[in-house]
């Protein structure tokens, strides 16, 4: 998964846990014991999933980073290696392109 697509579907996810929240605060008016306890589970579960969110999204950011050194540093110690991968993927994906 790409670190854009990443992104998104973080962002989407947080829009998703801001609408319940948004529905659970509108939802307040509702009387009854009921609805109280729905809207406190409710609420537990938003919160599980933003504390969740939060993890992931500290999880991915640091293996984006450790990717990227990694690559960094492995550009670095094999420049000619890395210009004739580099090289490579640029005839493979132009053929690619071309057949289209």
């Amino acid at each position: 998964m790409s670190d854009t697509s990443t992104r998104t579907l973080i962002d989407d996810l947080r829009a998703v846990v801001a609408d319940a929240e948004a529905l659970i605060e509108a939802g307040l008016h509702d009387a009854g014991d009921r609805a109280g306890k729905v809207r406190e589970r409710a609420q537990e579960s938003v919160d599980k999933a933003r504390a969740r969110l939060d993890e992931l999204e500290e999880d991915i950011t640091a293996r984006a980073r450790a990717a990227s050194a990694d690559a960094a540093r492995y550009i670095r110690d094999n420049p000619l290696q890395s210009v004739g991968i580099a090289a490579a993927a640029g005839i493979v994906i132009g053929l690619m392109l071309s057949r289209r």
